[in-house]
C-alpha cells in the first residue's frame, strides 16, 4: 500500500474511485467532471491509497481563508470495505494531517456520521475533537 496525491486519473482510478464514493453515501454522485475540478483546484489535494494498481481509499483537504484565520477541511474519506482493519485509513489521515502542516497555522475541520464509529474513533485518537454545533445543509442547484 501507499498514499500518493493525485493530479490526475486514469480511467480505471475514476471508476475505482466512484465506487469508493458509493461506499461513503449512497447519495454521492461523482463524476468526471466534478473529480477533474477538485484536481484542478489548487486549494484541494486529493489523496489516494493505492494497493496493487488499485485505488483503495481517498481523502481530500480543501484549504481556505476566513475572516477568523486559514482553515482546513478534510472531505471524502474513505477506505474500501475490503481493506478495512489494516490500518490504511490511520495511514492516511496522517498523510492529510502531515499537509495540513504545512498551512500551519491551521485549524483542521472534518465531519463523520455517527454510525461510522470506527472512523471516529480513529479521528478521536488523531487528536481531533468533537465540536459542539450544529451542522446545516441547503443544496442549491
Amino acid at each position: 500500500m501507499q498514499i500518493v496525491e493525485l493530479r490526475e486519473v486514469t480511467a480505471q482510478q475514476l471508476t475505482d474511485l466512484m465506487g469508493l464514493m458509493k461506499e461513503l453515501s449512497e447519495r454521492v454522485t461523482m463524476t468526471e467532471e466534478t473529480l477533474l475540478h477538485v484536481l484542478k483546484d489548487d486549494n484541494c489535494r486529493l489523496f489516494a491509497l493505492m494497493d496493487e494498481g488499485s485505488v483503495m481509499g481517498c481523502a481530500t483537504l480543501c484549504v481556505f481563508h476566513s475572516p477568523t484565520g486559514r482553515k482546513a477541511s478534510v472531505e471524502d474519506v474513505v477506505v474500501s470495505s475490503r481493506c478495512r482493519g489494516r490500518h490504511w485509513g490511520r495511514a492516511l489521515m496522517v498523510r492529510v494531517l502531515e499537509e495540513a502542516q504545512m498551512f500551519a497555522p491551521i485549524e483542521v475541520q472534518l465531519t463523520s456520521k455517527p454510525k461510522r464509529v470506527a472512523a471516529n474513533t480513529l479521528y478521536q485518537s488523531l487528536g481531533f475533537q468533537r465540536k459542539e454545533t450544529n451542522c446545516y445543509r441547503l443544496a442549491l442547484s
